[in-house]
């Protein structure tokens, strides 16, 4: 047993009764990632147990951020040979193969994110146990990185929980939590975290059988449902991604139809994925995602614990709600209560919808406190203002407020356009307002850009930063500017699709030239969501004054505003636009390559004005602000690459 006492990434203790403890502590890192190095050391731990095998064992993590995370991505990001793409799948598949395959039972005790990788290590024991808390995630999200679970996680999921519950994990990349998991089989109990290790231990000893897939989606995993349940999974990702912009999903089935999970035996799957260019820039994407992660992680800031937000419209009643959602108290203001109680209808069906739970819905909803009055203000940590964008209301809104304020307390604004040194004007202490810009719908847009104005000593927007963190959003630091970042470049781009509707184009034909180039939806119906009124006052700020299209104005001046009104460049209906499925197309070529060159180079003056600090940061702003494709790594990233046309863009490359 010497060998093991040299380990650096495992810990393995033994019970008098003959259990053993095997604990996952990746060195010299926050988080437990499967890596060459970590998975060598499993191997030689399985080694020194087949000489002395124990009565059970179980596996557990010896980090507070959770069980293990998946591979380290930078392993995938290296890959320059298709043997070495091979190498690496074959290391995971025989290793947990080799865990699935012994004897003694084994447990997986997860706490916190099992995701990816580390989902195919649990899965390849005989039983798992989730802790029942926020933060327990089970999920293989290998596709949204343009890759595959090639671990195991293509064999053992459809065998545990059927495969159509199997597919749907799989092909979305969604996660569930300890209910969600038990719920499908995926775990055999979730477990309060005091009775953890006893619960453990208890099961890992108990001799029940493994658990397996019963009724129709067990039998799913046999001809012949097998090929119905793979023929109608390739139906919805061909309409989910007609042009096949993301090649590992239909990849998945495959391996799973034709391969029984075990992508070695689909070499060439193997090579054309992993040497995509969607699979390199998904896994762009991840690492501006970490960075952006990282921004909100502020090393010795405390965190907030209560917050006032002043306007109870749609952003600021929103906003409310999810701090109140992730944990906070919140002191909900504006001039009266029947103002209020739309924004806290909208609230209990977020926490209803998010929480699942009544009782864990029921304690937001307390956490969300209507306040007339503005009698939290005293104790906030954080006061955000989200009134209408009137700069002297804004600041006759902040001299109220200033005085009252807790001395260390950050004064935000979430303002899209106006400057911070306009609004600055008249406080005391005018560096504590920041900028904290949510974007619509808050609870599904993860990017906030903080700002900041020119010359700022950086501690406001430190703490913004990690505020924005805690409520698990994705922090973008930003200069004081007009349109910031994102509106900043969405606004030509909306406009040069009004301006193509003025040349006689269908509305809906110009949107499904962008779909189909990659977009989550097209700038008209994006436009007609954000409201028309708002898209105009955008563009004239960001248009020097040039008039705006005229689709827009005859629109305007019948009182169309989009969703809001019901009625914009689409009739909307419960939410949803009314679009002719027998409209015909009528794009003309080239017309995706010409909506997206303003937004491309409005995206090149904001790096070079100094907007935001360097061209990956924009990427990442523009992805997660404005749902650009990220299959494209970003519009710099794409403009930069020699890609050739998409199959949504007639004509060459943009260049």
């Amino acid at each position: 047993m010497t060998t093991i006492d040299t380990l650096s990434h495992w810990r393995l203790d033994r019970d008098p009764d003959g259990l053993a403890w095997l604990t996952f502590d990746r060195a010299g890192s926050a988080v437990n990632a499967l890596s060459a190095d970590t998975l060598a050391e499993f191997a030689i731990v399985l080694d020194a147990l087949d000489t002395a095998p124990p009565a059970g064992l179980v596996i557990r993590s010896g980090k507070a951020t959770g069980f293990i995370v998946g591979a380290d991505v930078s392993e995938f990001a290296s890959l320059d040979t298709p043997e070495q793409a091979r190498a690496l799948v074959a290391r995971g598949w025989n290793l947990f193969n080799r865990l699935a395959a012994l004897r003694y039972p084994t447990l997986a005790l997860i706490e916190g994110h099992c995701l990816g990788g580390g989902l195919e290590l649990a899965l390849a024991c005989r039983y798992r146990l989730a802790a029942d808390q926020p933060g327990t995630s089970l999920a293989l999200p290998e596709v949204m990185l343009g890759i595959f679970p090639g671990w195991g996680g293509m064999l053992r999921l459809p065998r545990l929980i059927g495969a159509p519950a199997a597919l749907d994990m799989m092909l979305t990349g969604r996660g569930a939590d300890a209910r969600r998991a038990a719920a499908l089989g995926l775990v055999d109990a979730r477990v309060p975290p005091r009775l953890l290790l006893a619960a453990a231990r208890q099961t890992v000893l108990s001799g029940k059988p493994a658990r397996r897939a019963r009724g129709l989606g067990g039998w799913a995993n046999r001809w012949p449902l097998k090929s119905l349940v793979a023929q109608r999974a390739r139906k919805q990702i061909a309409a989910k991604d007609p042009q096949g912009h993301y090649p590992a999903a239909p990849a998945i089935v495959d391996i799973w139809e034709k391969h029984g999970g075990n992508a070695l035996q689909a070499p060439g799957l193997i090579d054309r994925i992993t040497s995509s260019g969607t699979a390199r820039n998904l896994l762009r994407v991840f690492r501006l995602q970490e960075r952006l992660k990282a921004n909100g992680k502020q090393a010795g800031i405390a965190a907030a614990r209560r917050v006032h937000v002043v306007g109870a419209g749609v952003m600021g009643g929103d906003i409310a709600a999810w701090c109140a959602l992730k944990g906070m108290t919140v002191t909900l203001q504006d001039q009266d209560m029947a103002r209020i109680a739309p924004a806290l209808k909208r609230a209990a069906e977020l926490f209803s919808r998010r929480l699942k739970d009544p009782r864990l819905a029921r304690a937001a909803f307390d956490r969300l406190i209507p306040d007339p009055a503005a009698n939290g203000v005293p104790l906030a940590d954080v006061v955000i203002e989200a009134i209408s964008e009137q700069p002297d209301a804004k600041r006759a809104l902040y001299r109220s407020l200033e005085p009252r304020m807790k001395a260390d307390a950050l004064l935000a604004t979430n303002t899209s356009s106006l400057s911070l040194e306009t609004l600055r004007a008249g406080l005391a202490r005018p560096e504590r307002l920041v900028g904290i810009h949510f974007f619509n719908p808050v609870a599904k847009m993860p990017l906030v850009e903080v700002v900041h104005a020119q010359g700022d000593a950086g501690d406001a927007q430190a703490r913004a930063c990690a505020f924005v963190g805690q409520i698990d959003k994705l922090a973008l630091p930003v200069r004081s500017a007009p349109g910031f970042l994102v509106n900043a470049v969405l606004a030509p781009y909306m406009l040069e699709a009004m301006r193509s509707v003025d040349e006689g184009l269908a509305p809906q034909a110009v949107d499904a030239a962008m779909v189909a180039f990659g977009m989550p939806m097209g700038p008209l119906e994006l436009a007609d969501t954000v409201g028309l009124d708002i898209a105009r006052a955008a563009g004239e700020e960001l248009a020097g004054g040039a008039a705006p299209p005229r689709c827009l104005a005859d629109r305007l001046a019948r009182g169309e505003l989009g969703r809001k009104s019901g009625q914009g460049f689409y009739a909307w209906r419960d939410g949803k636009p009314v679009k002719n499925a027998g409209a015909p197309g009528g794009a003309p070529p080239g017309l995706a390559r010409r909506l997206i060159q303003p937004l491309i180079d409005a995206t090149r003056q904001r790096v070079d004005a100094g907007i935001v600090a360097d061209a990956d940061l924009a990427d990442a702003g523009v992805i997660f602000g404005t749902g650009f494709a990220p299959f494209t790594g970003g519009p710099m990233h794409y403009q930069g690459s020699d890609r050739p046309a998409s199959a949504g863009m007639a004509g060459p490359a943009v260049q």
